[in-house]
């Protein structure tokens, strides 16, 4: 059998596919098309840890697929591709899946400290969500 050698559009399309595959990255975006974010703010909703979510962020990043912007001391996350969504509605259906099953949690599994959440928070300081203030 004789297979030829992938083209660039191909290596293009196998590297999005690579970037897409991990479930956390997936609910990343899926939350990031309903609202910008900062990582606390994943953090709250996804349960996972800080270093986990900073790392999947900077592979969607590095793929194009999200962008950031400061504010004070805060890094929040944009999507970049609003088309994806359109992709991971096909991606369920061709799963055999409800696509209206891509829903990101609509609740924080933990308080966020993030001064969006928490407008008495300084967004020019690292605010930990225990200050009085912030709580």
């Amino acid at each position: 059998m004789n297979i030829s050698s992938p083209t660039p559009t191909e290596e293009s399309i196998s590297a999005l596919f690579r970037t897409l595959g991990q479930p956390a990255r997936i609910q990343i975006l899926l939350l990031l098309a309903r609202e910008e974010a900062c990582v606390c703010h994943l953090e709250a909703y996804l349960g996972l840890r800080q270093a986990a979510i900073s790392q999947h962020l900077m592979l969607l990043r590095d793929a194009g697929l999200v962008s950031a912007s400061r504010e004070g001391r805060n890094i929040y996350y944009h999507l970049e591709r609003p088309d994806l969504l359109e992709f991971f509605h096909l991606a369920a259906r061709l799963s055999g899946l409800d696509p209206a099953a891509l829903q990101p949690p609509c609740q924080p599994l933990a308080p966020c400290p993030c001064p969006h959440c928490n407008a008495a928070c300084d967004p020019n300081t690292s605010c930990s969500g225990v200050d009085e203030d912030c709580a």
